[in-house]
């Protein structure tokens, strides 16, 4: 899928609360979509504040954000809780949302272990009729947060 101007498939997700998301319930909003590799690792942590610290500017702009990592729901709840994060994360267990947006890829092996297949972090701005319209990959996460937000501002 993932390519600006493609229509984004109809992906259903449980949160960390226990709650069902569907993405087509979000048409009519602007909605980003970050993957991230792992729960409170020091990247995903300061990513998870970034989009946290400019919430209220998304919002602002009639956009969701969501959070996507592998991880379980328990481990998202914790996650959330601790960071006080107020938009939702997707536990991709099943990698249904990984695939979709094709950001599992081969990644390098640390302290001498072979490579493995992991999250490429990226990020994904769907427009409210549901079309990618940008994409990040290989996200450096300084100063990401904004730049999407930026991004999202130049569509308006």
């Amino acid at each position: 899928m993932s390519a600006p101007g493609k229509q984004v498939p109809h992906l259903k997700g449980t949160t960390g609360d226990g709650q069902t998301l569907e993405l087509a319930s979000l048409q009519g909003q602007w909605v980003v979509i970050y993957f991230y590799p792992k729960d409170s690792t020091p990247g995903c942590t300061t990513e998870a504040q970034d989009f946290r610290d400019l919430y209220p500017q998304f919002q602002a702009r009639n956009t969701q954000v969501i959070g996507v990592s592998r991880d379980s729901e328990k481990s998202h709840a914790n996650f959330a809780s601790k960071q006080h994060l107020p938009f939702p994360l997707i536990a991709d267990t099943d990698e249904s949302w990984c695939k979709a947006f094709d950001v599992i890829h081969e990644k390098p092996g640390m302290f001498g272990n072979p490579p493995k297949p992991g999250i490429v972090r990226s990020t994904f701005l769907i427009d409210p009729e549901g079309h990618q319209v940008a994409e990040w990959r290989k996200v450096k996460v300084a100063g990401h947060a904004q730049a999407v937000l930026d991004t999202l501002i130049g569509q308006h």
